[in-house]
Formats: structure tokens, C-alpha cells, sequence
């Protein structure tokens, strides 16, 4: 039975210091991809926040539509690079949960819903008029952990940290 439990400890130990490293790598990897991604297609597109910018919150509707493609564009391309490297990531995962939820209310919650299940439709990565806002509300449940425990230990945040 000792030995059980010693085996578990060690074990217990083992997914302790791997933890350290490991999510929070995974998360960047992933939330990174998908920024950047996003990023390069507004980029190379054309800008549609004209249509949408009556959608999107104080203070968010104070600026041109120009202005908040420039910083959406921007914030999602050097976000994602800083977050992949590990690199100011509790200052890039606050700005890119506010960007997402920015997003949300703009371009991803339902136009119109009165009741919980019509609102719930809108959880979908779809458009089928009910808005899709579940993969943004996924980035936003990603971010978090990145902005209240950082970016893990493999990171230029953790070298910084042990430098200075």
C-alpha cells in the first residue's frame, strides 16, 4: 500500500512540474495560431467594420471604422507573435480578451433574442442568424489562465523574470 502511495506522489510530482511548462505553452500555441491567422485575414481584406460599427460598444463606437480595423488588425497580429513568444503575455491577453469581447458584442452576439434559449442558439460556431459567439467566448476562456498565471516557464516572460 506504501508503495501505491508513493507511486501516486511521484506521479502527483511529476504532473506538478510538467505543469509549469506544458499548458500554458499549449495555449499560446494555439491562441497564437488563431490571432495571427485572424490578423493576416483582415489584413488582406477588405475593411467591414463600416457595416458593424453601430454594433459596437462604448467606447468603441467613438473611433472610425478605419481606426478600429488598424488596432484590431494590429493588436491580433503583434498580440499573437508576443503570445507565442511568451513575450508581455499578461498584457497581450488582457487586450485580446477585450478585443474578443469587442468582437462579441459587434460582430458575434445575436441581433435579436428574448428569452435564455433564443440567446442560447447563438453558442454555435455557425451563422445561421443567431449569432456564433461560442469559439470567441472559448479564446476568452483560453486568455485567462495566460493573464492570471502568466505564460509558463518555457517563455521570454519567465527569462525576464529570472533576470531581472
Amino acid at each position: 500500500m506504501n508503495a501505491v502511495i508513493r507511486l501516486v506522489q511521484a506521479a502527483h510530482r511529476g504532473l506538478d512540474l510538467i505543469g509549469t511548462w506544458l499548458p500554458q505553452l499549449g495555449l499560446r500555441a494555439l491562441l497564437g495560431w488563431e490571432f495571427f491567422e485572424s490578423g493576416l485575414e483582415k489584413l488582406r481584406g477588405d475593411n467591414w467594420f463600416a457595416d458593424v460599427a453601430d454594433k459596437f460598444p462604448f467606447p468603441f463606437n467613438v473611433v472610425s471604422p478605419e481606426t478600429s480595423w488598424f488596432l484590431a488588425t494590429w493588436t491580433e497580429l503583434v498580440g499573437a507573435i508576443c503570445i507565442w513568444l511568451g513575450l508581455a503575455t499578461r498584457f497581450w491577453a488582457a487586450g485580446l480578451v477585450i478585443l474578443t469581447i469587442v468582437a462579441i458584442a459587434g460582430v458575434h452576439w445575436p441581433a435579436e433574442w428574448s428569452s435564455l434559449p433564443e440567446l442560447w442558439r447563438g453558442y454555435a460556431i455557425t451563422d445561421r442568424g443567431y449569432g456564433n459567439f461560442k469559439l470567441p467566448l472559448l479564446f476568452i476562456a483560453m486568455l485567462l489562465p495566460l493573464l492570471f498565471t502568466g505564460a509558463g516557464r518555457l517563455s521570454l516572460d519567465e527569462l525576464v523574470r529570472r533576470r531581472f
